[in-house]
């Protein structure tokens, strides 16, 4: 993709270029995780004066869009004032505000940025995702950040996540030349692949991970990630919520591995039945050297699940106990500071 350079403001490490088929794109190259701007760089960023952007600021610090305490930091510059050299102290202002001066700021430059920013997002609420290709299909250079490996990570976690992964194998299982989804075998395959995938990667089946970690007394109840703010009732019956970093990492890489190579049985048209899926499952794990579980476990998913239900009802009371007593140490707080605040007026 060529860059019209005649069509191109950089400023920093913010390029905001016209590519050739007309559209706008934006190149940010951060350093340890974000960039600073002065407002004078942000003025010729988006090709207004530096009062406007003062003026832009000050409105976003004000409506509290953002904290100015986090994002507004001086740094100590020197600069060449005639014959002499000066140090000045000068407001950046981090990515947040140099993104939100860009929605506000009326000029040709800004117009381009909220059109490149539209389009992204529309892309995003359409798909659920943005990807910048060209960024990673290009390494950045020394000393910068490439981000390619934590999207393939992530891609994996969502690919190896416990619905996902059940919509891939019963698709898988749809190939099978006996495939009934209301025959028991069918029902219970999916059960038996996720607990051949945790014990490879923990040694212990899916309700056994669940009957071991679940434990009232611990922080979150032992869950080591789950869905929304807090942990709730549907989080602690999933046995990939205990697993650690670690162990998710290799989950994810195995059950990504397996799907690729079910996927690939299936869209050859290998006619496999379904019993002979376990045996395949089995050879896979065999040749990347992982455990193999030969028989149903300890526990079964009932008494897991049962055991995690009990753990969290004892969770969920002192949550809410916890909650109480902070409530009312704050209140007892507030009572005892309002005297001293009418002993303080006139």
């Amino acid at each position: 993709m060529k860059k019209l350079k005649n069509d191109a403001t950089s400023i920093g490490a913010v390029l905001l270029y016209q590519t050739e088929d007309g559209k706008t794109r934006v190149e940010c190259q951060l350093t340890e995780g974000t960039l600073w701007l002065t407002q004078a760089q942000i003025a010729e960023l988006f090709q207004t004066t530096p009062q406007n952007v003062t003026i832009h600021l000050k409105a976003i610090y004000a409506e509290k869009e953002l904290d100015e305490g986090a994002t507004c930091k001086d740094y100590l510059q020197v600069r060449q004032e005639g014959p002499r050299q000066v140090s000045r102290q000068l407001s950046h202002y981090r990515l947040e505000a140099v993104v939100a001066v860009g929605y506000r700021v009326r000029s040709k430059r800004g117009t381009q940025f909220r059109q490149w920013a539209t389009t992204q997002l529309e892309e995003y609420l359409r798909k659920g995702f943005l990807l910048d290709d060209e960024r990673l299909s290009n390494p950045p250079g020394p000393g910068m950040t490439d981000y390619f490996d934590e999207v393939l990570e992530r891609i994996r976690d969502i690919r190896a996540s416990e619905r996902r992964m059940y919509l891939r194998v019963r698709d898988v299982l749809a190939m099978a030349a006996d495939y009934d989804p209301k025959d028991e075998e069918t029902q219970t395959f999916f059960q038996t692949v996720q607990n051949k995938l945790h014990f490879a990667v923990t040694g212990k089946t899916a309700p056994e991970l669940i009957a071991e970690r679940a434990n009232a007394s611990l922080p979150n109840m032992g869950l080591t990630s789950w869905k929304g703010g807090v942990v709730r009732k549907r989080d602690v019956t999933i046995a990939k919520n205990y697993l650690h970093e670690e162990e998710i990492s290799e989950f994810n890489r195995i059950v990504t591995m397996f799907l690729d190579f079910a996927e690939d049985q299936a869209k050859r048209r290998k006619q496999v039945f379904l019993s002979i899926w376990k045996e395949k499952l089995d050879g896979f794990l065999s040749l990347n050297e992982r455990r193999i579980l030969n028989n149903p476990g300890s526990v079964s998913r009932e008494n897991a699940d049962q055991k995690a239900c009990v753990e969290y009802a004892d969770f969920e009371k002192r949550r809410r106990e916890q909650v109480e007593l902070d409530s009312e140490t704050q209140m007892m707080k507030q009572l005892e500071e309002k005297p001293k605040r009418l002993s303080n007026k006139p």
